[in-house]
């Protein structure tokens, strides 16, 4: 994916631009998530529920700041031992500047376990970054699936060939050291030992 990454960049950056690629976990449906037009365009191709908000991909985790959530010293120390990995941490938002992402001013967050995706994010801004697929059905394995689903909908498609083991992110919410567990997925909370007070599954 290296050699495509001044081109995912390139169209991530045009309002509106949608890249189908490989995540940290499977294939996503990727675009900026400060352009509204990209977002909105994602979910008419997913056909997704439109009160389902969307996960967002940063590269650091200074990048909060962009979507005022503001965390407990407790908070920010469990997300420096989670992160990168495969963990979406929903967080509040002090701002309805982006509900249409969610408007439940929470925003579920993840730096992804993958160098060559944080570097592009370095370069277009946090992204939204749903699996490849419709609502309901499984997410894309290959490119081919994905083309199928979404047709020329996409502005670009990275093939990486097929993704077998792709599995999604743990999804939680992180409040004042409390973890709660929504979906257990890839990532293994008990790996994490020191820092985690403790977490309802």
């Amino acid at each position: 994916m290296k050699d495509n990454q001044d081109k995912i960049i390139e169209v991530l950056n045009v309002e509106g631009g949608v890249v189908v690629m490989p995540t940290d976990t499977i294939y996503g449906i990727i675009g900026r998530a400060c352009d509204r037009r990209a977002v909105e365009k994602i979910y008419k191709l997913k056909m997704r529920t439109l009160s389902k908000p969307l996960i967002v991909l940063i590269s650091d985790i200074s990048d909060l700041d962009k979507f005022s959530i503001h965390l407990a010293e407790v908070d920010r120390r469990i997300l420096e031992k989670m992160w990168p990995g495969p963990f979406s941490v929903d967080l509040e938002m002090n701002t309805e500047r982006f509900a249409y992402i969610n408007k439940e001013k929470k925003l579920a967050v993840r730096i992804p376990d993958f160098d060559v995706l944080r570097d592009i994010i370095r370069h277009t801004g946090p992204l939204v970054a749903p699996s490849a697929n419709l609502e309901g059905q499984s997410p894309a394995t290959t490119i081919l699936e994905a083309k199928k689903y979404f047709g020329g909908g996409v502005n670009l498609y990275v093939d990486n060939g097929e993704i077998l083991e792709g599995e999604p992110s743990t999804l939680l919410s992180l409040k004042n050291g409390t973890i709660k567990v929504f979906r257990q997925g890839r990532g293994d909370l008990k790996l994490l030992n020191n820092g985690v007070s403790h977490y309802l599954l």
